[in-house]
C-alpha cells in the first residue's frame, strides 16, 4: 500500500480526495495547511504528495520548494488554478505533475500510478550488495534491511547518488533539515557515526566507501 499526503486548506477537499483513493490501495494522512505538512514531512515518508496551491499560511509553490529541501518524494499539484505560467512555475520549483480542478479520478490516479512507476524503476542505487531504495524507503545488505531513520536514509542516499562529491556539513543540513534549521556540524556528525554503524553491522565494508575529508565534510567513493 502507497502513503500519499494530501495538503488542502479545504477539509471537503481533503474527504473527497481520501474517498476517491482508499479504493486504490492508497494509505491517505490529511494535512490541514502548508505548516501541518511540513510536520508530517520531516516526520514521516510518503510514497506520493498531493499539493494544493491556494493556502493562507504559505502557498504551494512556497510548500513545494520546502518539500524539496527535504524529500525527493513525487508531488503532484492538484489545483484550480490552470494559467500555463502556474503550471511552469510549480514544475520549476519540483513538482513532478500538476492536475486541475475539477478532476477526473481515473485521470488522477493514472498520473499518480505513472509517477510511483518512474520512481520504482529510477530512484535505486546497488553497490556491492548495498541496495539504496527510495521508494521503498529502505537501505538493505544482501536483501537483509537496515534499520536507518528518515535523516540517517536521506543522507546516505545524497552521498551515493553523488559519488566523490564533497559534501559540506552545512550543505548536508540544507539538504535533510532545510535551510533555516538550526541544526549543527555535530548533528550531521553523530548522524553519520549512527549510518557508519548500522551498516558495519550488517557486514557491508562501509569504511572503504564513506570517507571523512577533514575539516571539510564527507563523500562516497565510487570505487574504494
Amino acid at each position: 500500500m502507497n502513503k500519499v499526503l494530501l495538503i488542502d486548506d479545504e477539509k471537503r477537499m481533503l474527504d473527497l480526495l481520501a474517498l476517491y483513493l482508499k479504493p486504490h490501495n492508497y494509505d491517505c494522512k490529511k494535512a490541514f495547511g502548508a505548516i501541518e505538512a511540513l510536520t508530517f514531512i520531516k516526520e514521516e515518508v510518503f510514497d506520493i504528495v498531493l499539493l494544493d496551491i491556494m493556502m493562507p499560511e504559505m502557498n504551494g509553490w512556497e510548500l513545494c520548494k520546502e518539500i524539496r529541501r527535504i524529500t525527493d518524494v513525487p508531488i503532484i499539484m492538484v489545483t484550480a488554478r490552470e494559467q500555463k505560467e502556474d503550471i511552469v512555475k510549480g514544475l520549476k520549483l519540483g513538482a513532478d505533475d500538476y492536475i486541475t480542478k475539477p478532476f477526473n479520478e481515473e485521470e488522477l490516479v493514472a498520473r499518480m500510478e505513472a509517477l510511483l512507476r518512474r520512481r520504482d524503476t529510477t530512484n535505486t542505487i546497488e553497490i556491492d550488495g548495498l541496495l539504496w531504495d527510495e521508494s521503498r524507503f529502505e537501505l538493505s545488505y544482501k536483501n537483509k534491511p537496515i534499520n536507518l531513520t528518515p535523516k540517517e536514509f536521506l543522507m546516505i542516499g545524497h552521498l551515493m547518488k553523488n559519488p566523490n562529491q564533497v559534501f559540506e556539513r552545512e550543505k548536508l543540513i540544507d539538504l535533510i533539515w532545510g535551510f533555516e534549521s538550526e541544526t549543527g556540524g555535530r548533528t550531521v556528525d553523530s548522524h553519520v557515526r549512527n549510518i557508519r554503524d548500522k551498516i558495519r553491522q550488517a557486514g557491508f565494508p562501509i569504511g572503504e566507501y564513506f570517507i571523512t575529508v577533514w575539516g571539510v565534510g564527507y563523500k562516497w567513493i565510487k570505487s574504494p
